[in-house]
């Protein structure tokens, strides 16, 4: 087998002028995390929702699973264009997300409830990552995550204003 064919993945260095490449890739590596977690939180909630309000949760969770499934490739992608390696673990993204399952299905409406509390955690972590990002002259990333917020902070109010009927 050729060694061209052989490479194993690995960090390297990019220079672009971002400074803290690493503590960029490392805030980026927890909110890929968390959108993993809620992908799956969110797309379970969708299968099993039941009574009045199906229709309305699974249409949204189906719009919200789908673009956060996107998100999480594009925050993948920033972490090796920062030079970083993606998470490649499951347990590494369990470890290190605030998403957290559920001991038991709840109703309908507990579910839009938790899913809002949910987008709420993990839009402050990606305000985490504006503020390292704009710290360390990433525009880049403080771009990105300013848009990945806005949507978590939006599919939190929808989910909320559905919790209220």
């Amino acid at each position: 087998m050729s060694d061209k064919l052989d490479i194993t993945p690995s960090n390297e260095k990019v220079d672009t002028g971002v400074e803290k490449a690493s503590a960029i890739a490392s805030e980026l590596a927890k909110v890929l995390a968390d959108t993993y977690r809620l992908v799956f939180k969110t797309h379970a909630y969708h299968w099993n929702v039941e009574g009045p309000l199906f229709y309305s949760i699974h249409n949204l969770t189906e719009a919200q699973y789908e673009d956060m499934f996107t998100a999480a490739d594009e925050l993948a992608e920033r972490i090796r264009a920062l030079g970083k390696l993606a998470p490649a673990r499951l347990a590494d993204v369990t470890k290190a997300s605030v998403i957290k399952d559920a001991d038991d299905l709840p109703s309908a409406i507990a579910m839009c409830e938790e899913l809002a509390r949910d987008h709420e955690r993990v839009a402050k972590r990606f305000h985490d990552v504006i503020k390292v990002a704009e710290d360390n002259n990433d525009p880049v990333t403080a771009d990105l995550a300013t848009a990945r917020s806005a949507f978590h902070e939006q599919a939190a109010w929808m989910l909320r204003a559905i919790a209220k009927s």
